[in-house]
């Protein structure tokens, strides 16, 4: 890049050639930044529609064996209102990037509020599992705008290195099934009034509606799309709905891997302009990284989807004290989160809070091999404590490092790629999950000389099982319970082999710079506040200035 500059200064100088250096002063800059009041009223915004995400992706875990006997639905229909929800959260998360690209982030995100709301109202007004199913997946499309354009706005506003106040976590859970879908209204109300009123970002050049909807890469979305879907399906399907040996199993596999291999090559190739950067995988801490967000976010959700089995079985609780009881991995969460922030903000290393993520979660994992039917309270809260700062740790700090490892103008893209790469890690997390448990359980069930039916519907079993528990002798519910302890046992194993290679995945991450300049066409409206400082690209060495009416030209 060709510079030319011109300088008067009346400063004495001893060096006849001035010194120039890129973005000079730059980490002074960041250091004294502060959110001035238009970014704060953003992330207030973001921050309550992004809670309504969190509350979604988990609430009704505790309460999922209440709807299944409520709407008379079995094992593989409960296992899909939460499934229906993660898998068009994660698949629709890039064409919703891609859409506010061209059309702006307030309108898009408006929609995604629409979009989520309208979801909410069928759920509430669901009579049967069908209806459930059709309203948690229009949720999830809303929500999986909500979640990627939480954060790809954080990166248009905020700096990297101040990016510890983007994070914000929330989960809350409550026992009566239909109130965990009243609570979204509210929510939904304040986001619907403040995005339009606060979140008031530059727009890119208007062109005809027609030239906008042309710019958009239609091919690669649907591909992409249709291939991941196919994909995330099959696994979902795999040990649950049908055998991994079906034919029903392994065709959507297959259709939705090469799918995949076909969008990337139509995205290297056939797109003019790729609705996804291929640039973003461009070394190997980068696809390191990719790796961690995946194995991050099937551990977090295998975990919480299999530990209310344990707590309401072996250990009795109602759906209520589940919900508590797992407020011990949630709560924990965002202490961790903030600290490792702070942390990460002060010193402008990332690497460490990444690796002690890992070692912890491989351990906590670890430690949930133990659980059984005598644990006393005190050990497995320690536990659940334990898993939750690990993933804190990890959440934060690779959501700081994905951005911090691309270029700058590929930092939106380098975000959203982070929250789709992870919800595919829920997805499969919940697959994995309940494929493993549910054939552990057949076993398991077979070898204590139980009715093998309990596994087709384990979850269904829980709930009945509290309500005649004066019909079912002391050593035969002591018997089922062991059978999903050891089932559980055996999932628990699986996930300490998934912890430690995502441990030796971040490893493979090199230092990174978080001094990055904003570079974004979707700043505030109000005003630019790095412009006078942070975005310069240029800049003297004020110990060597250069001599009054001095002109140079440069390569950078």
């Amino acid at each position: 890049m060709i510079v030319s500059q011109t300088e008067n200064v009346g400063l004495e100088t001893t060096h006849q050639q001035p010194h120039i250096v890129a973005a000079v002063g730059e980490d002074e800059d960041y250091l004294k930044w502060k959110p001035a009041r238009e970014e704060l009223l953003i992330l207030a915004c973001l921050a309550i529609v992004s809670l309504v995400v969190a509350l979604d992706a988990t609430i009704l875990v505790p309460v999922l064996p209440t709807i299944a006997s409520d709407l008379h639905g079995d094992t593989n229909e409960s296992f899909w209102v939460g499934t229906a929800y993660l898998l068009s959260c994660a698949v629709f998360q890039p064409l919703f990037v891609a859409l506010s690209t061209v059309f702006g982030r307030q309108s898009i995100l408006f929609l995604s509020l629409v979009l989520f709301t309208a979801g909410t109202l069928i759920c509430c007004l669901s009579h049967g599992m069908t209806q459930l199913l059709v309203g948690r997946t229009v949720q999830g499309v809303g929500g999986a705008g909500i979640l990627c354009l939480t954060f790809v706005i954080t990166t248009d506003i905020i700096p990297l290195r101040h990016a510890r106040h983007t994070r914000p976590l929330s989960r809350w859970h409550l026992c009566t099934w239909r109130w965990v879908f009243y609570l979204n209204f509210p929510f939904m109300g304040v986001g619907l009034i403040m995005v339009p009123w606060v979140v008031n970002l530059r727009r890119p050049r208007q062109d005809g509606l027609t030239q906008q909807l042309r710019s958009i890469d239609w091919v690669g979305a649907l591909l992409f799309i249709a291939s991941v879907s196919s994909f995330l399906i099959g696994i979902t399907w795999g040990g649950g709905q049908f055998p991994w040996s079906s034919w029903r199993t392994l065709l959507p596999i297959f259709l939705g891997v090469a799918g995949v291999i076909v969008t990337v090559f139509w995205l290297w190739k056939g797109a003019r302009k790729p609705f996804l950067r291929l640039s973003l995988f461009r070394d190997v801490s980068s696809g390191m990284i990719y790796l961690c967000a995946v194995l991050q976010g099937l551990l977090m959700f295998c975990e919480l989807y299999s530990l209310p089995l344990y707590l309401e079985g072996p250990k009795d609780m109602s759906p209520t004290m589940t919900g508590v009881a797992l407020m011990t991995i949630t709560g924990s969460l965002m202490p961790a989160s903030v600290l490792a922030g702070i942390i990460i903000t002060k010193f402008g290393h990332i690497r460490w809070a990444i690796w002690m993520g890992w070692v912890i979660i491989t351990m906590s994992t670890g430690l949930l091999i133990l659980l059984d039917n005598d644990t006393k309270t005190y050990a497995w809260v320690l536990i659940f404590l334990s898993v939750g700062l690990g993933h804190g740790c990890i959440i934060v700090s690779s959501s700081i490092c994905v951005q911090a490892l691309a270029e700058a103008r590929d930092s939106a893209q380098a975000a959203s790629m982070y929250t789709f790469l992870r919800s595919c890690g829920m997805c499969l997390g919940v697959a994995v999950g309940t494929s493993v448990v549910q054939n552990q359980l057949r076993h398991q069930l077979q070898i204590r000389h139980l009715p093998v039916e309990i596994a087709e519907n384990a979850q269904i079993f829980i709930a009945s099982l509290k309500n005649a528990k004066p019909s079912y002798s002391a050593s035969f519910i002591y018997a089922v319970n062991s059978a999903y302890v050891h089932s559980l046992k055996t999932l628990f194993e699986v996930l300490v082999a998934v912890a430690g290679v995502g441990l030796i995945a971040a490893l493979f991450l090199k230092p990174v710079n978080m001094n990055k300049r904003l570079d974004t066409q979707h700043g505030l409206q109000q005003r630019d506040r790095l412009d006078s400082g942070v975005q310069k690209r240029i800049t003297v060495d004020e110990r060597n200035v250069p001599r009054p009416d001095q002109t140079y030209s440069t390569s950078v």
